[in-house]
């Protein structure tokens, strides 16, 4: 008979959930071609700066709460757009590789018991390992719209090896 409780390291399973998802988003960004990241098509879509300039203010965002600084107000009015310095391949992905090593560097911070703490949002209480989960699952939904942009400029091939 087993008496020893199993308890799951969230922080390990924070950590590795980001990290994956974070990999595999900077795959897609690196397997577009450079004109993809303006490119808007039909006049109505988001651009590929558009989503990544979106992920960064959530991480960024989510960040901040979970440090415990008073996080920006966050843009209302519709779709998040990016600033128009925003544009380049270049600069667009150092700008997440800079954001998602911060939110890495933020948890990796923290011990185990606080990754489990409540912690005050704006939406209410909650913990540190839910923003973790929350951040992994919209990096992954977005990955989605770049691998569909990535469609539709030609490309079906599988960019995550």
């Amino acid at each position: 008979m087993n008496t020893h409780e199993s308890k799951i390291d969230t922080k390990k399973v924070a950590l590795g959930g980001l990290k994956g998802a974070f990999g595999i988003f900077l795959k897609d960004l690196n397997a577009l071609p450079d004109e993809a990241f303006e490119n808007n098509f039909g006049g109505k879509t988001r651009t590929v700066a558009d989503i990544v300039y979106e992920v960064n203010l959530v991480n960024d965002h989510v960040g901040m709460v979970m440090r415990g600084e008073e996080p920006f107000i966050w843009p209302e009015g519709g779709w998040i757009t990016a600033p128009k310095e925003f544009t380049t391949k270049a600069v667009i992905v150092k700008a997440f590789e800079d954001s998602s090593q911060k939110i890495l560097a933020t948890v990796e911070a923290f011990e185990p018991g606080e990754i489990e703490a409540p912690l005050e949002t704006e939406d209410g209480i909650t913990d540190r390992f839910e923003r973790c989960r929350f951040m992994t699952l919209h990096v992954w939904y977005h990955s989605g719209q770049l691998n569909y942009v990535q469609t539709l400029l030609g490309d079906d091939g599988w960019h995550w090896k």
